[in-house]
Order: C-alpha cells, then sequence, then structure tokens
C-alpha cells in the first residue's frame, strides 16, 4: 500500500487509471517485497492478474463497471487457480504438497481487499 501511495502522488481522484495504477503499484510492491512471482500459490496470483485485467480495461477506456467487473474477475480466478498449486514460499510452503487443493490464504485475503476497493470505488 506504501507502494500505492506512491504511485497515486499529485492525484486528487481515483478514477479507473489512477486505480489501474494503485492496482499495478500494490503488486510490484508485494513482488519486490516477496521475491515472489506468479505462479508460486501467494498473493500474487491474485494482484498480478488484476493488475494485468485493470491495465487492459483502461486501454480499452471501458467505464468504471466494467473496469471493476473485469479486476474482480482476474483477481477470482486468480486465487482460484492457486487451488491446483503447490506452494513454494510464505507459511504454505511449510505443508509443500499438502497444499495442493487449497487455495492460498494470502490469495484469499486479497481477493476481499480487491471486492472491498470494487465495492467503494464503482460508484466512483
Amino acid at each position: 500500500f506504501r507502494r500505492a501511495a506512491q504511485a497515486l502522488e499529485g492525484r486528487d481522484t481515483l478514477d479507473i487509471e489512477a486505480c489501474s495504477l494503485l492496482i499495478q503499484a500494490v503488486a510490484a510492491g508485494i513482488g519486490e517485497r516477496g521475491k515472489g512471482q506468479r505462479g508460486d500459490k501467494t498473493m500474487l496470483d491474485v494482484w498480478l492478474p488484476a493488475a494485468d485485467a485493470a491495465a487492459q480495461a483502461v486501454a480499452a477506456a471501458k467505464s468504471t463497471a466494467a473496469f471493476w467487473a473485469d479486476v474482480t474477475a482476474a483477481a477470482e480466478n486468480g486465487a482460484s487457480a492457486t487451488r491446483s498449486m503447490v506452494a513454494t514460499k510464505g507459511r504454505a510452503a511449510r505443508v509443500g504438497e499438502r497444499s495442493l487443493g487449497h487455495m492460498d490464504p494470502g490469495a484469499a485475503s486479497a481477493v476481499l481487499i480487491i471486492r472491498a476497493m470494487a465495492q467503494t470505488l464503482r460508484e466512483g
């Protein structure tokens, strides 16, 4: 979130372009701090697809509602995809193969954050 604040410095509205920057900054900050990437069965499996969807929605000049629908769907799909992964990072890595079939807790919490953002900012 610190990285998101930096990305939004000087802006006084949260239009979809700003929201896209916010999501991309969160994804980048988490990736740098945790040295993770997509497929590690972490919250990055939510934030990175959400950031991609946000950038694509802005490029396509989608409405605010469509922007958040795309971002939320990408986040939910990313979280769901962690069920087919084996954890290699974070606390879940300790359970190794036993993590297969379960959604990553960090991914689940990231979806909750994105849903809350969408609910709050959709009416923007």
